[in-house]
């Protein structure tokens, strides 16, 4: 028998709440059932062939030994190029940060900012992980609840109540998971007045989906809304979501140097450098001329983000906003709270109903509860639309099978 104790630092984080909806769902699968699987937040798209081809090619000329800690300059200068193209921002290369994905920069980014006991305030509905990440630092997570009256974003009202003398970060993620939901530049700007008047706190701004962009108007990002913000945020993005690499896990970040450097010299000691051939085909994906892929799979998202919308706004007991971005759906299941399964049993909450959809109905999602609001669920639209089709089909029987 092992004596073996986790250290605190683990013991007061848990297991991602869509990691464990997913290993559910495999695992009824694995037993025979029939499971519709909409909690993967992954593109059910192939990486594209020539960002594949590029792999290959940096492995036939050697590419395959250890990088810079920051990764090699062909991907610093992608990235760059691609923040000023598409944003209008300015970086240098001692300002860019590359890791295994978005998630370990957002990581690494608080452990090099939080002192035991700082605050890192975090808008809800929020990414499963953001709080997990601020108690696995010594930090502790405010969260700070966004209604759906206000579009599911933070208010500058909310957000100046609930900064503290220890108030050391803020997590603004834009589109967001699991809402869509997207700040405006004047939302945006209005944040930014806040924040000035408090230069200790750093801003994480986790871009990860902003190319899966819904709006007419650009998305907008709040260092180029404002650029006085440039010294007190770092800006996250990666190319899994917009070019499906999840898992060449490449994410990468641009901010103050003095920050980035911090970053890096824990990165060196932590896992050396991100992939060089994932590099090779990141490097490529950015720059490449031809972006047409990106323009593709956001036709289809938003096919199945009109089609998934319209049905749940059709559906007894349900309710849901139209996202501006990403592609996730955050639907309302309110009216459903009090209700009765046919096999007598009291829907309590959005965990209750989202147990109900996966065991009676064979759909599997995730509750509004893990991300910090209920009562709601999360659907991902990264499916087929037959997928989709039969997914809509299942809740709506279930739904009018309550009493």
């Amino acid at each position: 028998m092992t004596s073996f104790e986790p250290s605190a630092r683990v013991q007061r984080i848990k297991i991602s709440p869509t990691t464990a909806a997913a290993a559910l769902t495999r695992e009824m699968k694995a037993a025979g059932r029939n499971i519709v699987d909409l909690t993967i937040g992954e593109p059910d798209f192939d990486t594209p062939e020539p960002i594949r081809a590029a792999a290959i090619a940096a492995i036939e000329r050697g590419e395959t030994r250890y990088t810079s800690v920051n990764g090699t300059p062909q991907l610093r200068k992608a990235i760059i190029d691609d923040y000023s193209r598409r944003l209008g921002l300015a970086y240098s290369d001692n300002e860019i940060c590359i890791g295994g994905g978005a998630k370990q920069i957002l990581f690494i980014a608080m452990t090099v900012t939080l002192n035991p006991g700082d605050e890192v305030i975090i808008p809800a509905p929020y990414w499963v992980s953001y709080p997990d990440m601020a108690l696995a630092n010594d930090g502790v997570p405010v969260i700070v609840p966004c209604p759906q009256e206000d579009g599911f974003l933070l208010t500058p009202e909310r957000l100046e109540a609930a900064i503290t003398p220890k108030t050391r970060g803020l997590v603004l993620n834009t589109p967001g998971n699991p809402t869509g939901a997207a700040y405006s530049e004047t939302e945006l700007a209005a944040l930014a007045e806040v924040l000035l008047r408090h230069p200790r706190i750093m801003v994480l701004c986790d871009e990860i989906y902003d190319q899966i962009w819904f709006q007419d108007e650009p998305i907008r990002s709040l260092v180029s809304v404002e650029p006085r913000m440039r010294d007190q945020a770092l800006v996250v993005n990666g190319v899994s979501k917009a070019y499906a690499m999840t898992g060449w896990r490449i994410g990468y970040g641009a901010g103050p140097a003095d920050m980035v450097s911090a970053i890096n010299k824990l990165q060196s000691q932590e896992s050396s450098c991100p992939s060089s051939i994932s590099q090779a085909a990141a490097a490529f994906a950015l720059s490449s001329p031809d972006q047409s892929f990106i323009k593709e799979s956001v036709t289809c998202y938003r096919q199945r983000k009109d089609f998934v919308v319209s049905r749940l706004n059709a559906t007894p007991g349900l309710s849901c906003s139209d996202p501006a971005g990403a592609f996730y759906l955050y639907a309302n299941c309110a009216e459903v709270i009090g209700k009765t399964t046919p096999d007598g049993t009291v829907i309590e909450n959005d965990k209750d109903f989202v147990l109900y959809l996966l065991e009676k109905g064979g759909v599997s999602s995730v509750h509004g509860e893990a991300y910090g609001l209920s009562p709601y669920f999360r659907l991902s639209i990264a499916s087929s639309m037959d997928t989709l089709r039969e997914g809509c089909n299942r809740i709506e029987a279930a739904c009018r099978a309550l009493r």
